[in-house]
């Protein structure tokens, strides 16, 4: 089992266009699942569309169609996303797909069967933007009088019969599984905010609403609606093949390794999400991390301000693989960043075509223009040689402790490290000088850096997929040598290369 790895990202809520809080989480679980799979993982990788509640009942109604017909339209939205931003999904589930309906029920029916959900009365504050219910104490008044929860949602009061989670019955059990897990909530700052809430004492959770129709009718009781929640929530084990739990993807992959999320949906994950699964007799995933938020040029991003920051404009006008590694290179992954303009003309044109871009091509134009296009035959190495390879070597296991932990930016900055050494040793061999003076060492020089961008090609490939697909083409490397376990494998000397060709070109405000 250990070589299995699961990682799933948030179910977004389908009453609104995808935005770059949506790419930023998916990439974040595409460029793990990419890394794993060159390390030799069996990976399932699943993102999806939470289509059920109140919000999208009304918003279909608003829209003068029914509420499928709606689902259907901004799913395809976020499916279309996916695809242009070259994620490599294995499963894009949908809550009103019939196995997530089975799932829901069946989850329902063990929490029921034993005891954890019981029918009450529900009188309370509801932020339906949210779909969540609030404390009277989380709330603050707005200029006009109205309740507001933490997020900024207005509540209503709202009365209605309703089954309940006896969630107030989990309060130790959910701290002591957070001292045995240290590592379930992460970054470790979020950890602090999940433990404190659950010590300020748990109440019974409402999980069914009668107020609306469209979601998972209860089992036997279809006047009620399993609360939204619970129903997304689920979308994980449905998409291992849940009911079903000693056969096909549920034994394989479950639990889950990593629910990647946003920091305001942490608590529905970290204390609902494992409460529930554990009452179903079912084992809690093994790490839920919750990232910040971007803001735009220093403001908070919002549609009434205008600012809201679309993933397809930022590629068409910047560029896949750039936006790709901005996003994951600019800020602490975990962390809230800012997105500018001059943010992310300074990282293009600074590291990625002044740095990675240029050191690939002046090192490939050497080759082609005074070795015959072909992997020059190194001599003796020196020390100077071998400590960049030596470098370039250790990345594997640099990088394996990063992707561990999510530490994105971390990763990139370890290969950045080797990328500047890389640019050191070419300025202080001076290849061109060697071509009049020292013929062989020249050729070795060359093939100590064109090995080193092998491997940085290797290893950039789950943040930079295209670019570093187009240099390791330039390098020969078919392939069946593009995998982790390949980087032990040196250029074999001799290879024909392909014409050098830039990859990352300097971005200019009239392109």
């Amino acid at each position: 089992m250990s070589n299995r790895y699961y990682v799933t990202t948030p179910i977004y809520y389908v009453n609104d266009a995808p935005h770059i809080g949506h790419a930023y989480t998916t990439l974040a679980c595409d460029v793990l699942a990419r890394f794993k799979r060159l390390d030799g993982y069996d990976v399932k990788f699943l993102t999806g569309t939470d289509e059920h509640g109140q919000k999208v009942e009304k918003s279909a109604l608003a829209a003068g169609i029914e509420p499928q017909q709606f689902t259907d339209n901004v799913s395809k939205n976020f499916r279309d996303l996916a695809d242009f931003m070259n994620y490599t999904h294995d499963d894009f589930i949908r809550t009103t797909e019939p196995r997530h309906k089975a799932a829901c029920q069946a989850i329902w029916k063990r929490l029921f069967d034993a005891s954890e959900i019981y029918l009450g009365s529900y009188a309370g504050w509801y932020a339906v933007r949210d779909e969540a219910f609030y404390n009277e104490g989380e709330l603050t008044k707005g200029p006009d009088g109205k309740r507001i929860a933490p997020s900024g949602a207005e509540v209503e009061w709202i009365e209605e019969p309703s089954y309940f989670f006896r969630l107030s019955a989990w309060e130790d059990r959910l701290l002591k599984f957070y001292d045995d897990n240290p590592d379930f909530i992460m970054p470790r700052t979020r950890r602090n905010e999940v433990v404190s809430f659950v010590k300020g004492g748990l109440q019974d959770l409402s999980v069914s609403r009668t107020a609306f129709k469209w979601g998972v009718p209860v089992p036997d009781d279809d006047a009620h609606i399993v609360y939204v929640w619970l129903d997304a929530l689920t979308n994980y084990i449905t998409a291992v093949g849940f009911p079903e739990t000693e056969v096909d993807d549920y034994a394989r992959y479950w639990p889950a390794n990593l629910h990647m999320v946003g920091k305001d949906i942490l608590r529905f994950h970290a204390v609902y999400w494992p409460a529930f699964l554990m009452a179903a007799g079912l084992e809690p995933p093994k790490r839920v991390f919750a990232h910040g938020w971007w803001t735009n040029e220093g403001q908070k991003i919002s549609k009434s301000l205008g600012n809201v920051i679309d993933p397809i404009e930022l590629v068409n006008k910047y560029g896949l693989d750039q936006v790709r590694y901005f996003l994951l290179r600019e800020v602490p992954f975990g962390n809230d960043g800012d997105f500018s303009h001059q943010a992310m003309v300074n990282r293009m044109n600074g590291e990625l075509a002044n740095d990675y871009g240029n050191l690939a091509q002046r090192v490939l134009a050497m080759i082609a223009k005074n070795c015959e296009g072909q992997v020059p035959a190194p001599g003796p190495f020196t020390a100077d040689d071998d400590n960049l390879l030596a470098q370039a070597s250790a990345l594997e296991g640099a990088l394996r402790e990063r992707m561990e932990v999510q530490a994105f930016h971390e990763a990139l900055e370890a290969i950045w490290t080797v990328v500047r050494a890389a640019n050191a040793y070419v300025d202080a061999q001076a290849p061109w000088k060697l071509r009049k003076e020292d013929p062989p060492r020249m050729a070795t020089v060359l093939y100590v850096l064109a090995d080193t961008i092998r491997q940085l090609a290797i290893l950039t490939q789950p943040f930079m997929p295209d670019a570093s697909a187009k240099l390791l083409d330039q390098l020969g490397i078919g392939d069946e040598q593009r995998a982790i376990a390949s980087l032990s494998l040196r250029l074999t000397p001799g290879s024909v290369l392909q014409a050098p060709e830039g990859v990352f070109p300097r971005f200019q405000e009239d392109d």
